[in-house]
């Protein structure tokens, strides 16, 4: 039951990851949730089909969403993984990305040199039989253990 629940709650978390975008005014708001030991910041979020009053993103099961992620780290990465949660009552559920790595098919291409500007965008497909539930998604970039940028994205799946 439990591995029942925790591929439920991943699916959850992925579809809602992607029901976002970044905007202005009354719009969703993203958190930084980086440690004390990140090496890097981001300066921009988007993820698609989300409205721009919306205060949290809202994700058509169903379709595919896109993640795009801009930023960049003050020391040279030799690789790049993405490492996903929900956050759901408190708890935090892991997510298996379909592709961790964010050197391939992710618009970067690894090294990574500091104090350069980087996009990392992946898409996801959002089926139909996720269920409609709030969740927190907790995106972080990570290279060779160490966290680059953390990104809270508060989402709903309808």
């Amino acid at each position: 039951m439990f591995s029942q629940l925790n591929k439920m709650l991943a699916g959850l978390l992925l579809a809602t990851t992607l029901a976002c975008s970044l905007s202005t005014t009354q719009a969703a708001e993203f958190g930084n949730c980086a440690n004390e030991t990140a090496v890097g910041q981001y300066s921009k979020v988007e993820v698609s089909n989300c409205a721009d009053d919306a205060a949290s993103c809202v994700l058509k099961r169903n379709s595919n969403a896109t993640i795009s992620i801009t930023f960049q780290s003050s020391e040279d990465l030799s690789d790049l993984k993405a490492v996903v949660h929900g956050i759901i009552l408190g708890m935090e559920v892991p997510f298996n990305l379909p592709n961790n790595d964010g050197c391939k098919d992710s618009g970067l291409e690894c090294p990574l040199k500091k104090d350069t500007s980087y996009r990392y965008s992946t898409t996801l497909p959002v089926l139909k039989q996720y269920p409609k539930v709030s969740v927190e998604v907790k995106w972080e970039l990570v290279s060779a253990g160490a966290q680059i940028i953390c990104v809270l994205i508060p989402a709903k799946i309808q």
